[in-house]
């Protein structure tokens, strides 16, 4: 067999190793970069006192909005106020007050 043609597969087998390596590698940084950004979605998901119904009313408004729909009327939220008078439009925004009814039976 000529030389120049088996040097050229030996490089090209040790390439291959390379690549493989390569796509190991990166699976394993795109796992811990998922696992981190994971932690700090929860960390700051419990860092509000906020019930899992009302978090998940306003995971979905959040939604929606990405998505081109206008803000709903957070008035037919449970236990939210708003100071918003009327419902809001893209890109207005509102304080929101979440109401602790469970407070007043204690």
């Amino acid at each position: 067999m000529n030389p120049r043609i088996a040097k050229i597969k030996d490089e090209m087998e040790k390439l291959k190793d390379k690549l493989n390596k390569g796509q190991i590698r990166y699976r394993e940084l795109e796992k811990q970069l998922t696992d981190l950004e994971n932690a700090d979605i929860v960390a700051a998901v419990r860092g509000v006192d906020i019930a899992p119904d009302e978090l998940a009313a306003f995971v979905q408004m959040f939604r929606e909005k990405q998505n081109g729909g206008t803000v709903p009327n957070l008035e037919t939220i449970p236990n939210v106020e708003t100071t918003a008078n009327e419902p809001l439009t893209k890109g207005e925004t509102a304080l929101i007050t979440i109401i602790d009814d469970e407070e007043d039976s204690i």
